[in-house]
């Protein structure tokens, strides 16, 4: 597999992107979806074999475990020079003062936690996991680019927020000579493309490299419109019944029985279809696919050797309403609410 340059950096990545968030100790994490690291193991080794290098998880997935699995596998099955790990701060890890955020003292703690869960002495790339709106941005990061000064961290991301939030931040990293996010992970897909309004036009103009998660809209866009929540996670996820309302529905329908039809015609699966039109948008650096299966692993490298017609993207463009104006959750309140209704995100005791 081909790899490219993660936004304007030297990086190379493959353009696909493994997000381990479903590798977890169950005990830990979502006991009905999440994989133990038996089963977790050989989808991580099968990825590497395909030639997929870059993989992305986070401190608060499964209570820390993600990033343990994800690190034991890694040092057995690849050459750590060869591979881009990338995690995520923010979220709550433990009861109590300072156990959440992206103040300094959080940032120093949260590094050094989850080096040694990855077990490695470096992470490639260090994301804020949302804004924390009760931390000065300046205090934020400045600390960011302590690390990368201290060798702990290669590369800075940051995830779903306001396009002038981001604007604001980069300005700042950029006045003050501190380490620029080079990435932005969001929310974009088929189903979702408010992004496209003011985030990739902005990440495109700075040369960022945007990481995208559910690129198959949790699932929609790789199942039929009846078969939404055939899968035990789609049947139990609070958070996607949030991110897709009923209030496109008919659009979404449309959507999805488009993705159908096309890959139907030829002959490939509806995932290839919907990934392909990603990689239409040349600040799409790669998608987040949460594989739980080999064949969904196989489906997204398949997919990067599809090339839509312009009839077939305009049949697939053209159903779609506008959502709400949503930014991937950036009040820490109602974020909160969602991720206390999900088993394994609550905090945990060290």
């Amino acid at each position: 597999m081909d790899t490219i340059k993660l936004g304007s950096t030297g990086l190379d990545v493959s353009p696909i992107a493994i997000g381990a968030m479903t590798y977890g100790d169950p005990k830990r994490g979502h006991p009905v979806w999440s994989l133990p690291e038996e089963e977790s193991r050989p989808l991580i080794r099968h990825a590497i074999e395909q030639g997929i290098n870059f993989f992305d998880t986070a401190n608060m997935y499964s209570q820390g475990s993600s990033e343990e699995i994800l690190g034991r596998a890694l040092k057995d099955f690849a050459n750590r020079d060869d591979v881009v790990i990338a995690t995520k701060l923010r979220h709550p890890m433990r009861p109590g003062p300072n156990g959440k955020g992206l103040s300094r003292k959080a940032i120093m703690t949260e590094i050094d936690h989850s080096l040694r869960r990855l077990g490695t002495d470096y992470v490639d790339l260090y994301q804020i996991h949302r804004n924390d709106p009760l931390t000065p941005v300046e205090e934020t990061l400045e600390a960011l680019n302590d690390l990368v000064k201290a060798g702990k961290v290669r590369y800075l991301g940051a995830s779903s927020m306001h396009a002038w939030e981001f604007a604001k931040a980069l300005h700042l990293q950029k006045a003050r000579g501190w380490a620029r996010f080079v990435s932005m992970q969001d929310h974009y897909n088929l189903l979702a493309r408010e992004e496209e309004r003011e985030m990739l036009p902005l990440c495109k103009d700075e040369g960022v490299g945007t990481i995208v998660w559910s690129p198959l809209a949790r699932g929609r866009l790789a199942r039929g419109w009846d078969a939404a929540k055939a899968t035990a996670r789609s049947g139990s996820d609070p958070f996607a019944d949030m991110l897709y309302t009923k209030l496109t529905a008919d659009s979404d329908r449309a959507i999805i029985d488009a993705v159908g039809a096309i890959a139907e015609a030829r002959g490939v699966s509806r995932a290839q279809i919907a990934l392909a039109w990603l990689r239409r948008n040349p600040v799409v650096t790669a998608p987040l696919v949460g594989a739980s299966s080999k064949g969904q692993i196989d489906d997204a490298v398949t997919s990067l050797s599809i090339t839509l017609s312009d009839e077939e993207v305009r049949r697939l463009e053209a159903p779609y309403t506008p959502r709400h104006d949503f930014q991937g959750i950036s009040d820490d309140r109602e974020m909160q609410r969602i991720m206390d209704q999900v088993p394994g995100f609550a905090p945990a005791a060290r």
